[in-house]
């Protein structure tokens, strides 16, 4: 090991420390205890860029253990990411660059938002995927535009967390041989030693699932940490876990190796105390002045990765340049959704699944860079593209993922797939196991990535299979979820607009919820289905609003005609999506909620929660708020209430 680079690891502590100490508030273990093995990997290993951070053939750099992000924030500084030293002094602080955890599309450098443990690992191993597909598709014997490796930082708490056990199963099985999973093994957490919750042999279990380990004593051993990753680069055929022995809070002798370090500041006394073992100027946040010169040497050093590989492209320009252009759109996500347009008169009577089956095969034939899969679900999620290929690990050309019985990790892998860049990702399962999936998709929709989510058999109407696959509560709490569209279409028209509005997004993930049973389609239903809202009649005034979603909206239009039948005139308002709703003019929605009907009347086979704001104290609702029963769908329909003589008499009923 060099001197200097043993300094600029304590640098990086000292500074990690301090930023921690000034916000009172932070995690300096993993930054004092891991910076010796991610300094390494950043100066020695790590090809990138520090002066253009979304540089496509950049290697990806992943801190699944999220809490440790001044570690991550001062090498930002340091290597010229564009982060100051006033950054770092801000560590928290509102409107800082540098939040508790890392952020992504904050600050440059950020892959990816992590903070919740394991996630980090599992959306490592979606960009892994993602380069893989870019690779096979792109690159020639002769020029290869795309290769680049994936690194994931992850601590005990990450190894401890279930995801990390599904993503590294799925990882070893495709062979993802440019993964590299370093795992920051201090053996303490906030309630203590490793030893009272978690005690199992993590190399056997990666050697079980197919990985590459290797063990690296001391994590302060510089010369042994990149003699450990040149070895995991050198193994093609499989991901690597590289298990780096650190000891928590190194450096600060009153508190290292405690839980004490893990969680809160070390205090100023101590930090006085390092900065004098390692012969420090004594001013804070001050940097040894050789230290300042390697880090902007370096700086100019890691200019040529980005220039060698832009030499590379620009002769894949001239010899390919059919592929040069697609690569772009790919990259760029641009493509031509005109083909919406021959698909509005898709009208069929059909369960929406199958509807939504059949328009994915079209999206997918036009829009070139969709790939996706389903959690073991695919013939009932109706969500295969046909014709299109597996992906595997003897086959990366495949277009559809077979994700395997692993929706939490799934949802993180697209996530992952996504930030990778070149490719529109979705994911299918039945919608009661988006509980599963729920922590994926929050930061999906967090980091504004426009994912799209089949999800299938969405109600009572599952029938037989009983009330622990029948969701009830599950519209309600992904409606909750700030910056997701849920749509739950009524018919193979709203599918086709369902489906037009995921692809269009650019910032916001799509929730699609579709029926398991057989719906009619409904001769006035449209595109319109795309504001969120709309009417299916036209009623001057109407004596009542009937509003509902997916399977229940035939049930109001045929309880509609019945009350017509009785000179009752009823409004027919399909909800497929609350958010596109709200984003419509306060006009539309004045329209199409009449102020002058007096009574309003909504039904949805789910939890009432939500839609007593659309009844605006003005009716009642028909709705499920408790859990289902196992028998035939038309049966539980029955015993819940939705039936036409139901609603119709429950109308009448509310305008005595």
């Amino acid at each position: 090991m060099k001197a200097i680079d043993i300094k600029n690891a304590n640098t990086i502590r000292v500074l990690s420390a301090e930023g921690i100490q000034k916000a009172n508030s932070g995690h300096p273990g993993l930054p004092l205890g891991a910076a010796d093995f991610v300094y390494t990997l950043f100066d020695k290993v790590m090809k990138h860029n520090p002066e253009n951070s979304k540089w496509d053939d950049r290697d990806r750099f992943v801190l699944s253990a999220g809490h440790g992000s001044m570690l991550q924030y001062t090498l930002l500084h340091l290597y010229g990411y564009g982060l100051k030293i006033e950054d770092l002094k801000n560590f928290r602080q509102f409107n800082s660059l540098t939040p508790g955890h890392p952020e992504y599309n904050h600050t440059k450098g950020i892959e990816v938002t992590t903070g919740p443990l394991g996630q980090g690992i599992a959306n490592a191993v979606g960009m892994a995927i993602a380069e893989t597909k870019m690779a096979e598709k792109f690159n020639k014997e002769d020029i290869k535009i795309v290769d680049h490796y994936t690194y994931v930082v992850a601590g005990d708490g990450c190894m401890m967390e279930g995801i990390s056990s599904e993503s590294a199963s799925l990882a070893g099985t495709l062979g993802l041989g440019k993964l590299v999973l370093m795992y920051d093994s201090n053996n303490i957490t906030i309630e203590g030693d490793t030893n009272i919750a978690f005690r199992e042999n993590v190399m056997d279990r990666f050697n079980a699932y197919g990985w590459q380990t290797i063990l690296v004593e001391d994590g302060t051993d510089m010369d042994m940490i990149e003699k450990a990753m040149i070895e995991a680069k050198a193994e093609k055929s499989k991901p690597t876990l590289i298990k780096i022995n650190t000891v928590i809070g190194n450096g600060c002798d009153a508190k290292k190796g405690t839980a004490g370090v893990h969680g809160a500041p070390i205090g100023d006394d101590n930090i006085k105390i390092m900065r004098e073992n390692y012969d420090f100027s004594k001013e804070s946040f001050s940097i040894e002045e050789d230290v300042k010169e390697y880090f902007e040497n370096k700086k100019e050093e890691l200019k040529g990765n980005e220039a060698k590989w832009n030499d590379l492209m620009e002769e894949y320009k001239v010899k390919y340049p059919a592929d040069y252009n697609e690569y772009k759109m790919f990259m760029n996500n641009e493509f031509d959704l005109s083909f919406f347009d021959e698909l509005n008169d898709y009208k069929v009577n059909d369960a929406t699944r199958s509807s939504s089956g059949k328009v994915l095969n079209e999206v997918a034939k036009n829009i070139k860079n969709l790939i996706g899969g389903s959690a073991d679900l695919a013939p009932s999620n109706k969500s295969y593209l046909n014709g299109l290929g597996d992906y595997s690990k003897e086959e990366r050309s495949g277009r559809n993922f077979h994700f395997g019985v692993r929706e939490f990790s799934m949802g993180a892998i697209v996530n992952g797939i996504h930030l990778h860049g070149g490719f529109n990702v979705f994911n299918s399962t039945f919608f009661v196991f988006s509980d599963y999936m729920k922590p994926a998709m929050r930061m999906a929709a967090l980091m504004n990535l426009p994912i799209t989510y089949i999800f299938t058999h969405d109600s009572i109407g599952v029938g037989e299979d009983g009330p622990t696959h029948q969701p009830i509560e599950h519209l309600a709490m992904l409606r909750s979820v700030p910056n997701l569209n849920v749509i739950r279409p009524a018919d193979s028209t709203e599918v086709v607009a369902a489906w037009k509005v995921a692809m269009e997004s650019k910032e916001t993930p799509t929730a699609l919820v579709l029926t398991r049973q057989g719906m009619p389609h409904l001769e006035t239903s449209s595109m319109e289905a795309m504001n969120g809202a709309y009417a299916l009649n036209k009623v001057e005034n109407p004596d009542v609003l009937l509003m509902a979603s997916g399977s229940e909206v035939n049930l109001i239009k045929l309880a509609g005609i019945e009350l017509g039948k009785e000179g009752i005139n009823a409004k027919i308002i399909s909800m497929p999506s609350f958010e596109l709703f709200e984003k419509q003019s306060d006009d539309y929605k004045k329209e199409l909620f009449n102020e002058d009907a007096k009574y309003r009347f909504a039904v949805e086979a789910g939890s009432s929660f939500g839609w007593y704001k659309y009844l605006a104290g003005k009716g009642e609702i028909l709705s499920i708020d408790n859990f289902g029963m196992s028998a035939p769908a038309e049966k539980i329909f029955e015993e819940c209430g939705f039936t036409v003589e139901n609603v119709v008499s429950r109308i009448k009923n509310m305008m005595k």
